[in-house]
């Protein structure tokens, strides 16, 4: 499965957008592309997940590394979901403790 990622600028932060899944193979790409936005000075990113239909360990630990960057530099990283399994995912992780998950992109922006 491909991953497909859309990125919108807003202000000192960016909203990226997923389609697809988030594992092994599609990982390094989102990893890059994070690192990319947050080089290129957007300090708080918003992550939409809708659009994914799987995230596995490697996705996940992507967020993670994503996070520590963005706080390094007085950032953040917020996520958008509302789709069950994806939600029970970071649930069962504790990742809903550290990452901020809001159910639309205007609730995360506001934040």
């Amino acid at each position: 499965m491909e991953l497909d990622i859309r990125i919108e600028r807003h202000d000192a932060g960016c909203t990226i957008t997923l389609g697809g899944e988030v594992d092994v193979y599609t990982a390094p790409r989102l990893k890059d592309v994070l690192v990319e936005q947050l080089e290129s000075g957007c300090t708080d990113i918003i992550v939409d997940f809708d659009g994914v239909g799987f995230i596995d360990s490697s996705g996940l630990g992507v967020l993670v590394g994503a996070l520590r960057r963005a706080k390094e530099n007085g950032g953040s990283v917020r996520l958008v979901c509302s789709r069950d399994n994806i939600l029970k995912i970071f649930r069962i992780t504790g990742l809903d403790k550290v990452f901020p998950i809001f159910a639309e992109p205007g609730e995360a922006r506001q934040f």
